[in-house]
């Protein structure tokens, strides 16, 4: 039996100012025509570039900026209310914000750990509690939470971003075995090397590491899978190999 999509969906994705979450929407809008793009991150100003680049896909695509921190509490709240008012309910949510900065475990402070923590764990709690309540009332939804092959695998010098990678994969194990009962499908994204700018003074050659657009289009392919089918994880690595 072949999905019947929801005409317009509403996609909410978090950290889309830059690298993966910019491709999600970029993606989204030029291969979901007439899609509504609630755009969301600290930097309003690259949301807002954004948000151009995808109404010049020329599918119809509606996108809004919605400026916030996703790791605050009383943020998130105000952002639910926002993104109500401007488009009703969410139909597929992307956890994607997060950030990254490595240091020796012994050398690492607890502000640091913290902000790690809070950036990349934190935050899937924050807003898919304030956005997956509206989903199980419709009894449909589709959640995506941007966990890493951080997430599976722990390695020198992560001990923040790791211990916060192997959050989001338990968190969205739960999810998904709390939801499914009520026709939400909850997906776990695990990207290796993946080019971003955060990659460019790095000495690292954008050759060796994955595209942004290839998370963006495995994430679309999986949400256009018939319902009766759940993606519980998707594993993306380089071809070359690990760094």
């Amino acid at each position: 039996m072949k999905s019947v999509a929801k005409k317009n969906p509403v996609v909410l994705i978090t950290g889309a100012s830059q690298g993966i979450g910019a491709a999600i929407a970029r993606v989204f809008a030029q291969e979901l025509p007439g899609c509504r793009l609630a755009l969301v991150a600290r930097n309003e100003r690259n949301l807002r570039a954004i948000a151009r680049e995808c109404a010049r896909a020329g599918r119809g695509a509606q996108a809004e900026v919605f400026a916030c921190d996703v790791s605050d509490e009383a943020d998130v709240a105000t952002l639910a209310r926002s993104v109500r008012r401007t488009f009703g309910t969410v139909d597929i949510l992307i956890n994607n914000a997060g950030k990254f900065f490595g240091a020796p475990f012994l050398e690492m402070t607890a502000a640091d750990f913290d902000a790690q923590v809070a950036a990349n764990l934190r935050s899937v709690f924050l807003v898919s509690q304030a956005f997956l309540p509206a989903m199980v009332k419709r009894r449909r939804g589709d959640v995506f939470n941007m966990s890493s092959i951080a997430g599976l695998e722990s390695y020198p010098g992560g001990a923040a971003y790791c211990a916060a990678k192997f959050g989001v994969t338990g968190l969205t194990a739960v999810m998904r075995a709390e939801l499914r009962q009520h026709g939400v499908r909850v997906c776990c994204v695990h990207p290796g090397a993946t080019w971003t700018p955060s990659w460019e003074k790095s000495g690292f050659k954008a050759a060796r590491m994955m595209p942004a657009e290839d998370i963006a289009r495995a994430i679309l392919d999986v949400h256009r899978l018939g319902r009766r089918t759940v993606v519980e994880e998707i594993i993306l690595r380089p071809q070359q190999g690990d760094l």
